[in-house]
């Protein structure tokens, strides 16, 4: 019984390191598209356009684009056109942003943040998470 609870403490320590080193690494990735200027932003239920789209949703749209532009990053109306894309969702319970590669939305994210009301206001905290790991990312490669 001791050396399987041993075995399982083992175990459980190496997952908490792999875990740590993932979330310390997080910036890392951004390497990809820390010089990026032309910015997609979109919603996992579809463009700022769809009538779909959740109001939610839109607003976050409209608040991550207007502070990227304050940014100095320049929007843009068609993935095709982006260096990065960011994907927005606004629930009342997180909301969530995404990073993902200009080159393909849809594969695996590059950098991913949740937090209650993270979307709303002119200064949404999460686009202020991501331009913390954009400089970090920058000044570490």
């Amino acid at each position: 019984m001791k050396k399987a609870l041993s075995v399982v403490a083992v175990l459980a320590l190496l997952s908490l390191g792999a875990l740590a080193q993932q979330k310390s690494e997080g910036w890392n990735a951004l390497g990809v598209v820390r010089n990026a200027h032309y910015v997609y932003v979109t919603s996992y239920d579809g463009p700022q356009f769809s009538l779909n789209l959740l109001p939610e949703d839109t607003s976050a749209i409209s608040a991550v684009q207007s502070a990227l532009q304050d940014a100095g990053y320049v929007v843009v109306y068609s993935p095709r056109q982006a260096d990065m894309i960011l994907a927005v969702q606004a629930r009342p319970s997180s909301d969530l942003l995404a990073v993902y590669d200009g080159r393909g939305f849809g594969g695996t994210y590059l950098w991913r943040a949740e937090a209650k009301h993270g979307l709303s206001g002119s200064d949404p905290v999460l686009v202020r998470q991501l331009q913390r790991a954009l400089e970090r990312a920058g000044a570490k490669s």
